[in-house]
């Protein structure tokens, strides 16, 4: 007899990038998929430094069990810095996760129920909505200009929402970024409803030329809630982040969080409390945005020499991704299998739709890990195998008598 298995267990599906990510492993595969923060960006003499002073004056604290709500100076840090930001913010309405991801899963368990309708850009991120998907929401998508998603919430189905998850900053997957008028668009149509917003901010602080405007949830107090990471600015591989929100909403986060991992690692707290405290963000994003803004122009100059003229792009002010659109009938999942021959590995972007109906002609691009050299060859893959695609569409494209 087989096991039985929830009826929850069928919401968990693979992730598409995290099957392209196995293929990036083959030698010579050039990956613009994974949304990995570049390993030159990875601050390790500091860790390195920050770890010997923690074992040599914190050993016991950081090595035992600690509060499922986070370290308190840690919690106090992250609150100081959404106050330099706008966001009127304590210690207590901090919870410390082991990532944003597990913050998008919280906001999931706490927030949804079977059926509650949950209000997404279009595209959004695929995480969010692997996150989400167990939990049985309605999935709405929201339209959009060249502002932002647009806050039309007139119909019953949008008044009645749970809540809207947005990602106001160099959005995963296009990189757009919403104008600071639509943020006091979208707090003003909030402000008069019981919709929650669920703001998701892990790319914020990875602006090129200025930073982006203040967070929706400077406007929106006691009904937002606001993910950030640590990922992007310093490793993922410390897996920690952090979510703020109304104290209530955060208690009951860290009562649901208790269930799975009891708290984030006492170590790697404590571990990034001691960089952070030290000033290491003030060396570190001036480097970090400088490397991504030299690739991401490396890119957009490849896609200039090497893309077809029916092949169109927006230019990110920030982030690590940009978005592709193919003329109408390209199938960018048809074609991915052409470019991984080339040793070119993209994410098409089918993967980023709550719901139909899904447009196949368009494909994310991340510039963060491959070097300007890698990005060009990579581009003239690319520009390659969409030319003779096309070129291969009108061959056998029946031509009508006139």
């Amino acid at each position: 007899m087989s096991i039985t298995l929830s009826q929850r267990s069928a919401h968990y599906t693979t992730s598409p990038i995290r099957e392209l990510l196995k293929l990036t492993e083959q030698p010579g595969m050039i990956s613009l998929a994974g949304g990995l923060p570049a390993a030159d960006s990875f601050p390790v003499d500091a860790l390195r430094a920050a770890c010997a002073e923690v074992f040599d004056t914190q050993a016991q604290g950081a090595l035992q069990y600690g509060p499922s709500e986070g370290i308190a100076p840690l919690r106090e840090w992250v609150a100081a810095h959404l106050r330099a930001q706008g966001v009127h913010a304590t210690a207590e309405e901090v919870l410390i996760t082991s990532g944003s991801q597990q913050g998008l899963d919280l906001v999931g368990r706490v927030l949804i129920d079977p059926g509650s309708t949950v209000l997404v850009e279009r595209p959004t991120y695929l995480g969010a909505l692997q996150a989400f998907s167990p939990y049985a929401p309605q999935f709405a998508d929201l339209d959009e200009d060249a502002d932002g998603p647009l806050p039309a919430l007139q119909s019953p189905e949008r008044r009645a929402a749970r809540m809207v998850y947005l990602q106001p900053n160099f959005r995963n997957p296009t990189g757009q970024t919403m104008t600071a008028a639509r943020r006091t668009q979208w707090a003003q149509a909030l402000q008069h409803s019981a919709i929650a917003l669920v703001e998701d901010d892990p790319y914020g602080a990875l602006w090129f030329d200025g930073p982006p405007p203040a967070p929706l949830a400077a406007q929106l107090a006691g009904q937002s809630i606001l993910l950030g990471t640590f990922s992007k600015v310093l490793s993922p591989g410390l897996r920690l982040g952090y979510v703020h929100g109304p104290q209530d909403i955060i208690a009951k986060m860290a009562l649901a969080r208790q269930a799975a991992d009891l708290q984030t690692s006492s170590l790697t707290q404590r571990l990034v409390l001691n960089v952070l405290e030290g000033g290491l963000l003030d060396a570190q994003l001036p480097r970090i945005r400088a490397l991504y803004r030299a690739q991401r122009d490396a890119m957009l100059a490849a896609l200039s020499r090497h893309m077809p003229g029916n092949v169109h792009w927006d230019v990110p002010q920030g982030g690590m991704f940009l978005w592709l659109r193919l003329p109408d009938g390209a199938d960018a999942t048809a074609l991915l299998p052409l470019a991984l021959a080339r040793k070119v590995a993209y994410v098409p972007g089918t993967a980023f739709y709550a719901v139909g109906p899904v447009p196949r002609n368009t494909l994310r691009l991340s510039y963060a890990t491959a070097t300007p050299e890698q990005i060009d060859t990579a581009i003239a893959h690319l520009g390659a195998v969409f030319s003779e695609s096309q070129h291969a569409l009108h061959q056998t494209t029946p031509v009508l008598a006139a």
